[in-house]
């Protein structure tokens, strides 16, 4: 990241400081297109993305008056990919001040039996143990798309590989472990 020249000013009389107002306007004013069309495919509702893409910019700007990055086009994506993953753990909270009655929101529920607890640990030790036997890359690409839940390209980015070979990965690896888990199931039942 570049830094701030010392004799220039940190911020004008619009709050920012002319170098980083041209750097915004040449370098990441030419992103907004992509970078719509980026939110508006994340996003659940398209009509968000032109909000999102003002506090993005905020983000971006507030990061600028620090440092202005090398890789504009990489800080910009980041920095939205970032917004979007905190937006989605916002919406999966709730806040136990909002509702007043648990019973609400249909959450409680008898206690599970010890029996239910040990069966679940069992499940949860053999669905382990089958993904532990899949081969490698299949193992890879079905814990980061299932269990931590990339997307296809994320997951290509970070094995180094393309996404048809990530589909390939992902659909070997789900059908290598219904058989594991379900072929041990129907034999036990003959």
């Amino acid at each position: 990241m570049a830094e701030i020249p010392k004799d220039e000013p940190a911020r004008t009389g619009a709050g920012v400081a002319p170098h980083v107002e041209a750097w915004f306007v040449r370098e990441v004013l030419p992103l907004e297109a992509s970078l719509m069309s980026f939110l508006k495919s994340a996003c659940r509702n398209p009509a968000e993305a032109a909000d999102l893409r003002q506090d993005i910019y905020a983000n971006v700007i507030a990061a600028a008056r620090k440092s202005i990055p090398e890789r504009t086009r990489f800080f910009v994506f980041a920095a939205a990919r970032n917004l979007l993953v905190d937006r989605l753990r916002r919406e999966r909270v709730i806040s136990i001040d909002t509702v007043s009655d648990l019973d609400e929101l249909g959450l409680v529920a008898e206690e599970p039996g010890q029996d239910r607890d040990l069966i679940a640990r069992d499940e949860l030790r053999r669905v382990r143990a089958a993904i532990d036997e899949l081969p490698p890359k299949c193992r890879e690409a079905v814990v980061l798309r299932r269990i931590e839940g990339l997307s296809g390209r994320e997951i290509a980015l970070r094995m180094g590989v393309n996404e048809t070979t990530v589909s390939h990965h992902i659909s070997t690896g789900v059908r290598l472990l219904a058989e594991k888990l379900y072929g041990e199931l129907s034999r036990k039942q003959r």
